[in-house]
């Protein structure tokens, strides 16, 4: 199985996010566990777009969950995560041409648009680890329909941001 993992799941591990649950710390923690033995496959990009990222909000040198996962990626990256191309658009920071065409997709969050291209293109369109972004959200049904599906890993963390009912 391979994934691609938001950063606020590596923020959610590490404890730094108030409105994540103690259980979904836990998920987001095992998640990353997964792929530290070699369970799942994580996916990045060529350019480190998603690694930088990680590293702005991480320490590699720190004690917590998410900055010991980041100590592992940079040392292990290489040979133990899948590595795609993705295309920049006329050079733009945030717009990738493996970035769904999709007009319900325009006001998604470009800093996130990342995550999106690397998951379509890889060839098994793995799903995208969510922990707690309420964002991304109202996109989801948008993002299956284009073959990105979304993993709400923390989903009744997220119904509670969102005000609506806990699921079963």
């Amino acid at each position: 199985m391979t994934v691609v993992v938001d950063t606020n799941v590596v923020v959610v591990a590490n404890g730094n996010s108030q409105q994540a649950s103690a259980k979904c710390v836990l998920i987001c923690t095992e998640k990353l566990q997964q792929i530290i033995v070699g369970k799942v496959k994580l996916v990045l990009d060529d350019g480190r777009k998603i690694l930088e990222e990680y590293m702005r909000n991480l320490r590699s040198n720190g004690a917590d969950v998410g900055d010991r996962f980041l100590r592992w990626l940079l040392i292990n990256k290489d040979k133990m995560c899948d590595i795609v191309s993705i295309t920049p658009v006329d050079g733009l920071e945030n717009d990738f041409q493996e970035f769904p065409r999709d007009n319900a997709l325009t006001d998604f969050d470009p800093a996130d648009r990342k995550f999106i291209a690397v998951a379509f293109a890889h060839s098994d369109k793995p799903p995208i680890l969510q922990a707690v972004d309420s964002k991304w959200w109202n996109y989801r049904d948008t993002l299956k329909q284009n073959g990105i599906t979304i993993d709400f890993i923390c989903e009744n963390d997220i119904r509670h941001i969102l005000n609506l009912p806990e699921s079963e």
